[in-house]
């Protein structure tokens, strides 16, 4: 019985009652449930569906709101549903015998009494209270099953099915019916007058968190598992899907070749650390665990600490600002803040040359695990992508990477899916230019195909989003040198960072991103970095700097970095060295320079920014289907 009160299902088949014939050409259900999308009905159509009227038509969705009307005249009652069960076989009893025989005792009476039985008989049936019908109603259901924003109006008789099984937010119904006019002009061209519900799955509304209206956001993502059926996160998700169709399209069109890369590496291929390691043991990895994290610590001060402390130091230096009361107070909190930030940088630098060390000396025990030696999630696919550009010309790969970095961020999260190209024969430029071509690509292929969804992002979310993605596919970034972007900042006078911008020193992501927000208002390129800046694989220009760029675009930040690629052996042996790498572990990697080595080239774009970038939401993990973080996998 439990059971059963979960799923109502009538045995026939959806398919059993024919349409219309005159209306099959306008229709046609979806192949493999033999039921029709409502993008088929409400979006495919001018004329919203209206045509439709008269056609009998199967849909399935979830029920957004309802409405349950009762109607002033009483109908039949109505008709037994699945909950109605006749009762299994049993003994009779001597009383259930007796009331059994009353007819024939009544007959009997009447013979024997006459006329006289027969008047008290309808006395006494007169003065007995009839009971009342049940009250007749009718359901007004908003469905949706996804395929798009629109919702259709199920109408469906309190004969046909139990009102309340079908009120409840949430609920899953396969109805069958009759497409209509409805009686009055609203929001809706058609609706479903159901005649047959072949499906209803319940819901636990005590439990279930779209029970209640406008659900936040934050909270949505403890829920990841059912907040697709949340109008905004559907939304996103279908201009996802879309976003990702068109990014394997762009590379056909241009002669890429798909290469999947594994997900299972030996590389740190960034050289910066931060990598989830792969084990298959169940033994005690606490002392691995400490020796790790010793990587952050040096002279008995911890990275996060310091960094904790900067911020902290930065918080009082614009309040002293601000009070304008003790100047003397003022410039000792900045000179404390500055060596503060000193000691980070060198924290961080020492960090980036103990990790390769800790990773060399890592050793695992091959009797117990899985693999001979120590194996990450990958962090980036562009290494092993340029053996195949070395043989294939031109490849690209779509698919999740790895950070184990604890960061609280609006712009991160730990598993983000990344779109990474590479191609031979091809310097910094060509990089350049194909990341540029491939953004206003996506940008322009989502506002010609997903115009429904981008109405809703325009009203519910961000309505500057048209202005946002005509200028990417109507304009070009701006496109500047690491030193320009210094005289930028010099000349402008930023007094909301209190970093000096001498040569060598390091860009973060809010410096970049006051370039594009704030300095030149639309998407910056900015290349030829230091070489502390970027990964040991980067190509050395004449300069010293290397060849390297980030597209940043406002709101989101970096959304694409690229480079040239060394191809000179004895250079990347020297970076190797230089930033105390394990040279074991990139031997492979080693083996293209000194076997038919060529120029080459290369980007990542991070597609789950992308996403965030088009749809105008703030937070990175609310358009991931399963965000992971620090701290948070739930499922």
């Amino acid at each position: 019985m439990a059971k059963q009160n979960q799923t109502e299902t009538q045995t026939h088949e959806p398919g059993s009652v024919e349409p219309n014939s005159q209306h099959l050409t306008h229709l046609t259900p979806f192949k493999y449930s033999n039921r029709v999308q409502l993008k088929t009905l409400l979006l495919d159509r001018t004329d919203a569906g209206s045509e439709l009227a008269g056609q009998r038509v199967v849909i399935g969705g979830w029920v957004k709101s309802s409405k349950e009307v009762e109607k002033s005249s009483p109908l039949p009652p109505p008709s037994l549903t699945a909950d109605d069960e006749t009762i299994p076989g049993r003994d009779v009893s001597c009383v259930e015998i007796l009331q059994s025989r009353i007819p024939l005792i009544r007959n009997i009476m009447e013979v024997l009494g006459g006329s006289s039985y027969v008047s008290r008989k309808k006395l006494r049936d007169s003065s007995i209270p009839k009971p009342l019908p049940p009250k007749s109603s009718t359901v007004y259901l908003l469905l949706t099953d996804g395929s798009c924003v629109a919702t259709l109006q199920v109408v469906v008789d309190s004969s046909v099915a139990t009102p309340s099984r079908l009120l409840p937010t949430g609920t899953c119904i396969l109805v069958e019916g009759q497409l209509e006019r409805p009686p009055t002009e609203g929001k809706h061209a058609i609706q479903l007058k159901a005649d047959k519900v072949l499906h209803i799955g319940t819901v636990d509304v005590g439990k279930y968190p779209l029970s209640k209206k406008r659900v936040p956001l934050d909270t949505l993502r403890e829920y990841s598992h059912f907040r697709p059926r949340t109008t905004t996160v559907a939304t996103v998700i279908r201009v996802r899907s879309a976003l990702s169709f068109a990014t394997h399209s762009f590379f056909k069109d241009h002669a890429f070749f798909d290469v999947q890369v594994p997900t299972i590496t030996t590389t740190d291929c960034e050289g910066f650390g931060n990598l989830f390691q792969v084990t298959t043991t169940t033994s005690d990895h606490k002392a691995d665990n400490e020796k790790l994290s010793t990587i952050y610590e040096t002279e008995g001060f911890s990275l996060e600490i310091v960094k904790a402390a900067a911020k902290e130091k930065s918080k009082l230096v614009e309040t002293l600002k601000r009070s304008e009361s003790n100047r003397e107070a003022l410039a000792a909190a900045i000179h404390d803040l500055q060596k503060t930030n000193e000691l980070a940088s060198q924290l961080e630098a020492r960090e980036k040359k103990n990790i390769g060390t800790s990773l060399k000396d890592d050793k695992v025990d091959s009797s117990k695990e899985f693999f001979a030696i120590q194996t990450y999630l990958t962090v980036s696919g562009r290494l092993h992508l340029e053996s195949y550009a070395c043989a294939l010309g031109n490849v690209y790969s779509f698919g999740p990477r790895f950070q184990a970095d604890k960061t609280d961020s609006a712009k991160h999260a730990s598993e983000m899916w990344m779109v990474e190209a590479e191609m031979a024969f091809s310097e910094l430029k060509d990089s350049m230019n194909c990341a540029n071509d491939l953004f206003k690509y996506l940008c322009k292929w989502v506002m010609e195909n997903c115009s429904d969804d981008l109405k809703f992002v325009g009203k519910r979310i961000d309505s500057t989003y048209i202005d946002r993605l005509q200028e990417i596919i109507s304009g070009s970034p701006e496109i500047i040198s690491y030193n320009e972007a210094l005289d930028v900042f010099r000349k402008a006078e930023v007094k909301k960072f209190e970093t000096k911008f001498d040569s060598g020193v390091k860009l973060t992501s809010d410096h970049l991103s006051y370039l594009a927000d704030t300095i030149y208002k639309k998407p910056v390129l900015i290349h030829s970095y230091p070489k502390e800046a970027k990964p040991f694989y980067v190509r050395v220009n004449d300069d010293k700097t290397v060849a390297a760029f980030d597209l940043v675009v406002p709101k989101v930040g970096t959304i694409i970095s690229g480079s040239q690629n060394e191809e000179r052996l004895n250079v990347i042996n020297s970076r190797i060295t230089e930033l105390g790498l394990p040279q074991e572990k990139y031997e492979w990697y080693l083996d293209l320079c000194r076997n038919g080595t060529v120029k080459r080239s290369g980007f990542t774009l991070r597609f789950d920014l992308l996403v965030l970038f088009i749809t105008g939401l703030t937070n990175v993990k609310d358009v991931i289907p399963f965000p992971r973080s620090y701290g948070k996998a739930n499922n």
